[in-house]
């Protein structure tokens, strides 16, 4: 077995443990939240976790009603965070090693509580990190339903965990390229998928907000091109749904979920909480991901040019 495939069976255990370790230090940030009653969101990441903070944008923005907007840091993230914190900022940092320069610059360290992470490509500590955000939006916007759904997510990861995505396999295992889709919750799991697709199986992939391909990448599309869309559970699925109709009307190779009669079909678990249900679709998605890899000749241990911390000043 694969690192990588170890660490996706991972995953669920890993949040089913998160919430000892997070319960105390959401308590503290909950109450410097209320002091402070912040107006606006800055986010600070690269790779898996700028898609993570994709995802808390999506969660801050319809819960809280609070702005987010994604700083792009032209230096290392510890020293972004340690200018912000001068400049006057509550810094929040979300991390697996609650011993790193990173937690020891911020105000309130929030541990994801993934364990060792030993595959280059992150795929627990990117579960645990939406987890993670999904717990502090539910005790920050008080939702119980949202709590409650969090609760039931690492018994919904394993169950995402043993469905199989066999339909694309033959088609991407030859492919030069693919657009991954999504909207809402699912924006980040799309850029996720992308991300993997690239450094995993070395196919160039890229990810789009539903709204935004229809305004100039949908001129990509041509008969047989795959496109994967990540369909979400809440108001943005009817549009979704039709634009997976347009898409196969112009000849498209769509993999969609959701959708029980819809070709190209790509099994789900049945409808629970939007939010918590698009984590679910990257755990499924990961298993198509390493799968994908073997048939494409690459290993997903050891992607080619690519160590497991990436530097950059």
């Amino acid at each position: 077995m694969t690192r990588m495939a170890q660490e996706i069976g991972e995953a669920p255990e890993a949040v089913a443990a998160q919430a000892r370790v997070l319960d105390p230090p959401l308590a503290e940030l909950g109450a410097r939240l209320a002091r402070i009653d912040p107006r606006v969101i800055v986010t600070c990441a690269r790779g898996s976790s700028a898609h993570a903070a994709t995802f808390g944008k999506h969660l801050f923005e319809r819960y809280l009603g609070i702005p987010v907007a994604a700083a792009a840091p032209n230096i290392d993230i510890v020293e972004a965070a340690r200018a912000a914190k001068l400049s006057g900022a509550l810094t929040v940092c979300i991390v697996n090693a609650v011993a790193s320069p990173l937690a020891a610059t911020c105000d309130v360290v929030l541990p994801m509580g993934a364990g060792p992470e030993l595959s280059v490509a992150a795929t627990k500590t990117f579960i645990t990190s939406l987890a993670a955000l999904l717990r502090l939006a539910a005790r920050w916007s008080k939702d119980a339903a949202m709590e409650a759904a969090v609760a039931r997510l690492p018994e919904r990861l394993a169950a995402a965990g043993q469905l199989e995505w066999i339909a694309p396999l033959d088609l991407l295992a030859g492919v030069a390229s693919l657009i991954a889709i999504g909207r809402g919750p699912t924006l980040a799991i799309a850029r996720e998928a992308a991300l993997k697709l690239k450094e995993n199986c070395n196919l160039h992939a890229e990810a789009f907000s539903g709204a935004e391909f229809v305004h100039g990448p949908v001129a990509l599309v041509e008969r047989g091109y795959p496109i994967l869309m990540f369909m979400p559970a809440d108001a943005a699925a009817p549009g979704m749904q039709q634009l997976a109709a347009t898409l196969r009307g112009k000849g498209a190779a769509v993999f969609a979920t959701g959708g029980d009669a819809d070709p190209g079909r790509l099994a789900g678990l049945a409808a629970d909480h939007a939010d918590a249900d698009a984590v679910c679709l990257i755990q499924t998605f990961y298993g198509m991901a390493y799968r994908l890899a073997a048939r494409r000749g690459a290993d997903v241990d050891r992607p080619r040019h690519l160590q497991k911390v990436t530097r950059t000043r």
